[in-house]
């Protein structure tokens, strides 16, 4: 019983939730990937809106911040998934500016802008605090806020669930991945005693299991179709 809860076997256990919520959040981060085959072969946006990647954009960055050595102590798996996250939300802000037409393609640029200047003034703000703790609590709570954020974001793609009684937009793989990588992450953040990371998560989690009963509930009610899942604002 020992064994069990030594510092040892607590690391243990906080690096492998760790690594599995990188992996889960792989099946996240190629979600949108159908989507932008559908804009690059139309070679347009329709009516479906880019924000949710300028969102989730800033989110990476914030929560990639975080990880850091000197903002907060022995996360650097939640930079490594962060920053790969960046890097996918920056490649489909891209396409999606390439293939949008004049107006959404100056708006998302602008707010492209924004996202990288708010970061910017927010990584040297943070780093000017001198008291490492408040530098810490600081970014913490910015990183909880905008985890929340997200996963609070999927509750109006629910709601046209529950009222179209249809899981046409709200992917299985896309609901199971959301699932899969919080409950990993709120079990790394458990581990390491970390409230930023394992509140938001555990949030996300519950928020999960929400969306997969909803889709084993309306998944028999639902038409069939061929029709490939994209992401809209429901908003």
């Amino acid at each position: 019983m020992a064994a069990l809860s030594s510092p040892q076997t607590f690391e243990a256990y906080k690096q492998a939730a760790g690594v599995a919520g990188n992996i889960f959040a792989f099946g996240l981060f190629v979600s949108p990937i159908p989507t932008f085959r559908r804009i690059i072969r139309n070679k347009s946006t329709e009516q479906f809106s880019g924000i949710p990647y300028i969102y989730a954009l800033l989110n990476c960055l914030i929560c990639a911040w975080y990880g850091c050595p000197f903002i907060s102590y022995d996360n650097l798996l939640v930079t490594t998934v962060n920053s790969v996250g960046a890097v996918f939300q920056l490649s489909y802000i891209i396409i999606y500016i390439t293939h949008a037409e004049k107006t959404k393609k100056f708006k998302m640029s602008a707010l492209l802008l924004a996202v990288f200047g708010l970061f910017a003034a927010i990584a040297i703000g943070s780093l000017l605090v001198t008291d490492l703790e408040l530098r810490h609590l600081i970014i913490g709570f910015l990183s909880c806020a905008t985890l929340i954020s997200m996963f609070a974001s999927p509750l109006s793609v629910m709601n046209v669930v529950i009222q179209t009684r249809s899981v046409e937009f709200m992917p299985f793989y896309l609901s199971l991945s959301t699932f899969l990588m919080s409950t990993a992450f709120l079990l790394y953040g458990l581990f390491n005693f970390d409230p930023f990371i394992y509140v938001p998560n555990g949030i996300g989690t519950v928020l999960g299991i929400g969306q997969l009963a909803l889709y084993f509930y309306y998944n028999d009610k639902s038409k069939q179709g061929n029709r490939e899942p994209l992401i809209e604002s429901f908003a």
